[in-house]
């Protein structure tokens, strides 16, 4: 007997997973002039988790309203999701990367 798998809404399964989206996204907008002036910054924060920028001067998403979430599940699980200035900003904890960047995605992908 097959054991059937129920359907699933996680993030991490769609397909392509949000690390390929997103370099697939930041390539779409590499137009000879946008990277070098925009782009996507990753870095790790101290207590610990993860920080992320991504420039959207200049592409669709710039203007568009973003309202800031906020999600704290633990000490480690958490993510804060915030638009200022025409960046995206998210900050969260170290196993919170994937979901932060599947948020973005989502946003993006609600208005096309």
């Amino acid at each position: 007997m097959d054991a059937k798998v129920p359907p699933t809404t996680w993030p991490e399964l769609e397909q392509p997973g949000p690390l390929v989206w997103l370099q697939g996204w930041y390539t779409s907008l590499c137009d000879g002039d946008w990277e070098h002036g925009q782009g996507i910054s990753i870095d790790t924060l101290d207590n610990p988790g993860w920080s992320v920028k991504i420039d959207l001067e200049f592409t669709p998403c710039e203007g568009r309203p973003y309202e800031r979430a906020e999600l704290h599940r633990g000490e480690h699980d958490w993510h804060i999701t915030w638009v200022d200035q025409s960046v995206f900003n998210a900050a969260c904890g170290p196993l919170n990367l994937g979901e932060v960047l599947h948020l973005f995605r989502a946003w993006v992908q609600a208005e096309q």
